[in-house]
């Protein structure tokens, strides 16, 4: 099972992922973000890596993503590129990601490939109000990211909102589930968590009833 959680930045998709991940076997699932597939700018001066629009899908390498989440369909391993927010650029150093009962992808973008959405069994929305939502990537970006208040104030103004409503508000028609405010909705939650445990036992049933019938 492959499970896509979309929705604007700061809209919680993260935290439903994780909340997600506490209420099942976390061994039986692979977590993979779409901010780790941004393009590597390697080549481009630093001043010229902080105006590119991150917001955009060109931004991402979505041919690698899609590689990847097909290997791992698989069955095959995966090594996960790891992002420097700060500088904006690949770091070399990868994350193994090990084929799972249950794949989860997540990003703000994830819906406007279709080549991931053919691949997700489950499609989920994470709908929050835009004033809250900017209110965390506040936070998480001076925290996180080595940013300043006036700079993220200024790329959200300049490209987050717009192409918020260009692509991803409108990617929401996509969704089979919507969640609105997102980690704290815990019955959507509840709802997703025991459809994926369900998967699980089914999966587990199948692989002792084969053993047995090996035996």
């Amino acid at each position: 099972m492959i499970i896509g959680i979309c929705g604007g930045t700061g809209s919680g998709k993260t935290t439903v992922a994780n909340k997600i991940l506490q209420a099942v076997s976390a061994n039986e699932v692979a977590f993979i973000q779409q901010d780790s597939y941004y393009r590597d700018l390697d080549q481009m001066p630093l001043d010229y890596r902080q105006q590119v629009n991150f917001d955009h899908p060109d931004a991402l390498d979505n041919d690698l993503m899609v590689e990847h989440v097909r290997a791992l369909r698989a069955g095959q391993a995966v090594e996960l590129p790891m992002y420097d927010f700060k500088n904006h650029l690949r770091r070399k150093e990868t994350l193994r990601m090990e084929p799972k009962l249950i794949t989860i992808l997540e990003g703000i973008l994830i819906f406007n490939e279709k080549r991931l959405l053919d691949e997700m069994d489950i499609k989920v929305f994470v709908d929050t109000p835009d004033d809250i939502r900017f209110i965390r990537r506040l936070r998480r970006d001076i925290a996180e990211r080595g940013r300043t208040v006036d700079s993220v104030i200024e790329q959200y103004l300049a490209t987050v909102r717009p192409m918020h409503m260009q692509f991803v508000e409108p990617s929401k028609r996509c969704a089979d589930v919507i969640i609105p405010e997102g980690g704290h909705n815990m019955v959507s939650i509840g709802l997703l968590s025991g459809k994926i445990r369900e998967r699980l036992a089914d999966e587990q049933r199948r692989r002792r009833d084969e053993a047995t019938a090996v035996n």
